[in-house]
């Protein structure tokens, strides 16, 4: 890199028009339009020009001059020290603004929406740069005022600010460009919140799906085990009926279920006779409810069945004991 003690514009001058193995990386054109562009270097903000070679994104390297220095902002803030290249097509192409995160010992902020970790800068003014209405005199106090209502580095102080109709359109936009990066930073936070707990939920779900595959692959198991068993069924019941057809031909049904002898043909009896008493005075009971039969009458048929009820089982009783045979 070299630097010169001498006059900033003339360095700048026989910096452009130097031939040779010094030479720089420009055409004529900006050699010859080299007036007007420096009178930045003349102010009172003290950029110090150098020349030294600039590594672009592809690899290659290029000769360019440069400005380097410390741009003061609001009194409380700490000056910001930047190095503004002039690139090979300046001035159709905007300069390259770097801020000399070296220089300092505070870091920059975490997602800076205009300075990144490395200290390339965007602003407003360079991406709406027209080379006929913009020069670096301009962009300097651009990156000023840039700075002082948002200052790169992390730092304790407090913060400048002006009412938005008293800033001109460039700053404004670089304000708005602010509150809209912030307010994406909040937002990428909240979706990524968002994003986890969506994330924990979906693994969830997946596990409780897998249970419910699990069940239902039991279940179609469990059905095809049926339907066998139904088949089964159908099976032994057409057998049942083919017998039957086959067997019950001029069988009266009556005698299937006939006593073996006296004992069982008393014990049927007194059983069908109980049933019968329980039966007759569940249907009073409902006549009741229904204000079909009235509760004298009710009263009255509820102990005549109450008494055969117990005449029967005490028959059995006596038929289990042996009494009566």
């Amino acid at each position: 890199m070299a630097v010169s003690s001498q006059n900033p514009i003339h360095f700048v001058e026989d910096a452009l028009f130097c031939a040779g193995p010094l030479a720089l990386s420009y055409s004529t054109r900006i050699r010859n339009g080299s007036s007007g562009n420096t009178s930045f270097l003349s102010s009172k903000i003290f950029l110090r020009p150098s020349t030294a070679f600039f590594t672009h994104n592809d690899g290659t390297e290029v000769k360019l001059l440069n400005a380097t220095g410390d741009l003061p902002v609001s009194r409380p803030s700490p000056p910001v020290p930047v190095t503004i290249w002039v690139p090979e097509l300046y001035p159709q192409t905007p300069p390259v603004v770097y801020v000399n995160v070296e220089c300092v010992m505070h870091p920059i902020y975490d997602h800076h929406p205009f300075v990144d970790p490395s200290g390339a800068t965007v602003s407003s003014y360079l991406q709406n740069w027209q080379f006929s209405k913009c020069n670096l005199s301009d962009l300097v106090r651009s990156l000023i005022k840039l700075f002082s209502h948002n200052h790169p580095f992390q730092y304790s102080g407090p913060s400048s600010s002006t009412h938005p109709s008293m800033v001109p359109k460039m700053e404004a936009m670089d304000r708005v460009a602010c509150m809209i990066h912030y307010d994406m930073a909040a937002i990428r936070a909240k979706n990524g919140e968002e994003i986890e707990r969506l994330s924990a939920l979906q693994s969830k779900l997946k596990k409780r799906a897998e249970i419910v595959e699990y069940m239902m692959l039991e279940l179609r198991e469990e059905k095809k085990e049926l339907k066998g068993r139904t088949k089964a069924l159908y099976d032994e019941s057409d057998r049942v009926l083919n017998w039957l057809k086959v067997h019950s031909a001029g069988f009266p049904i009556d005698d299937a279920f006939g006593a073996r002898n006296r004992k069982s043909e008393m014990i049927r009896e007194c059983l069908a006779g109980d049933l019968a008493a329980e039966d007759l005075m569940y249907a009073l009971e409902k006549g009741v409810e229904e204000g079909v039969v009235s509760f004298e009458a009710y009263m009255k048929q509820v102990r005549v069945c109450a008494r055969e009820q117990f005449l029967h089982r005490a028959k059995l009783v006596k038929i289990g004991r042996g009494g009566l045979f």
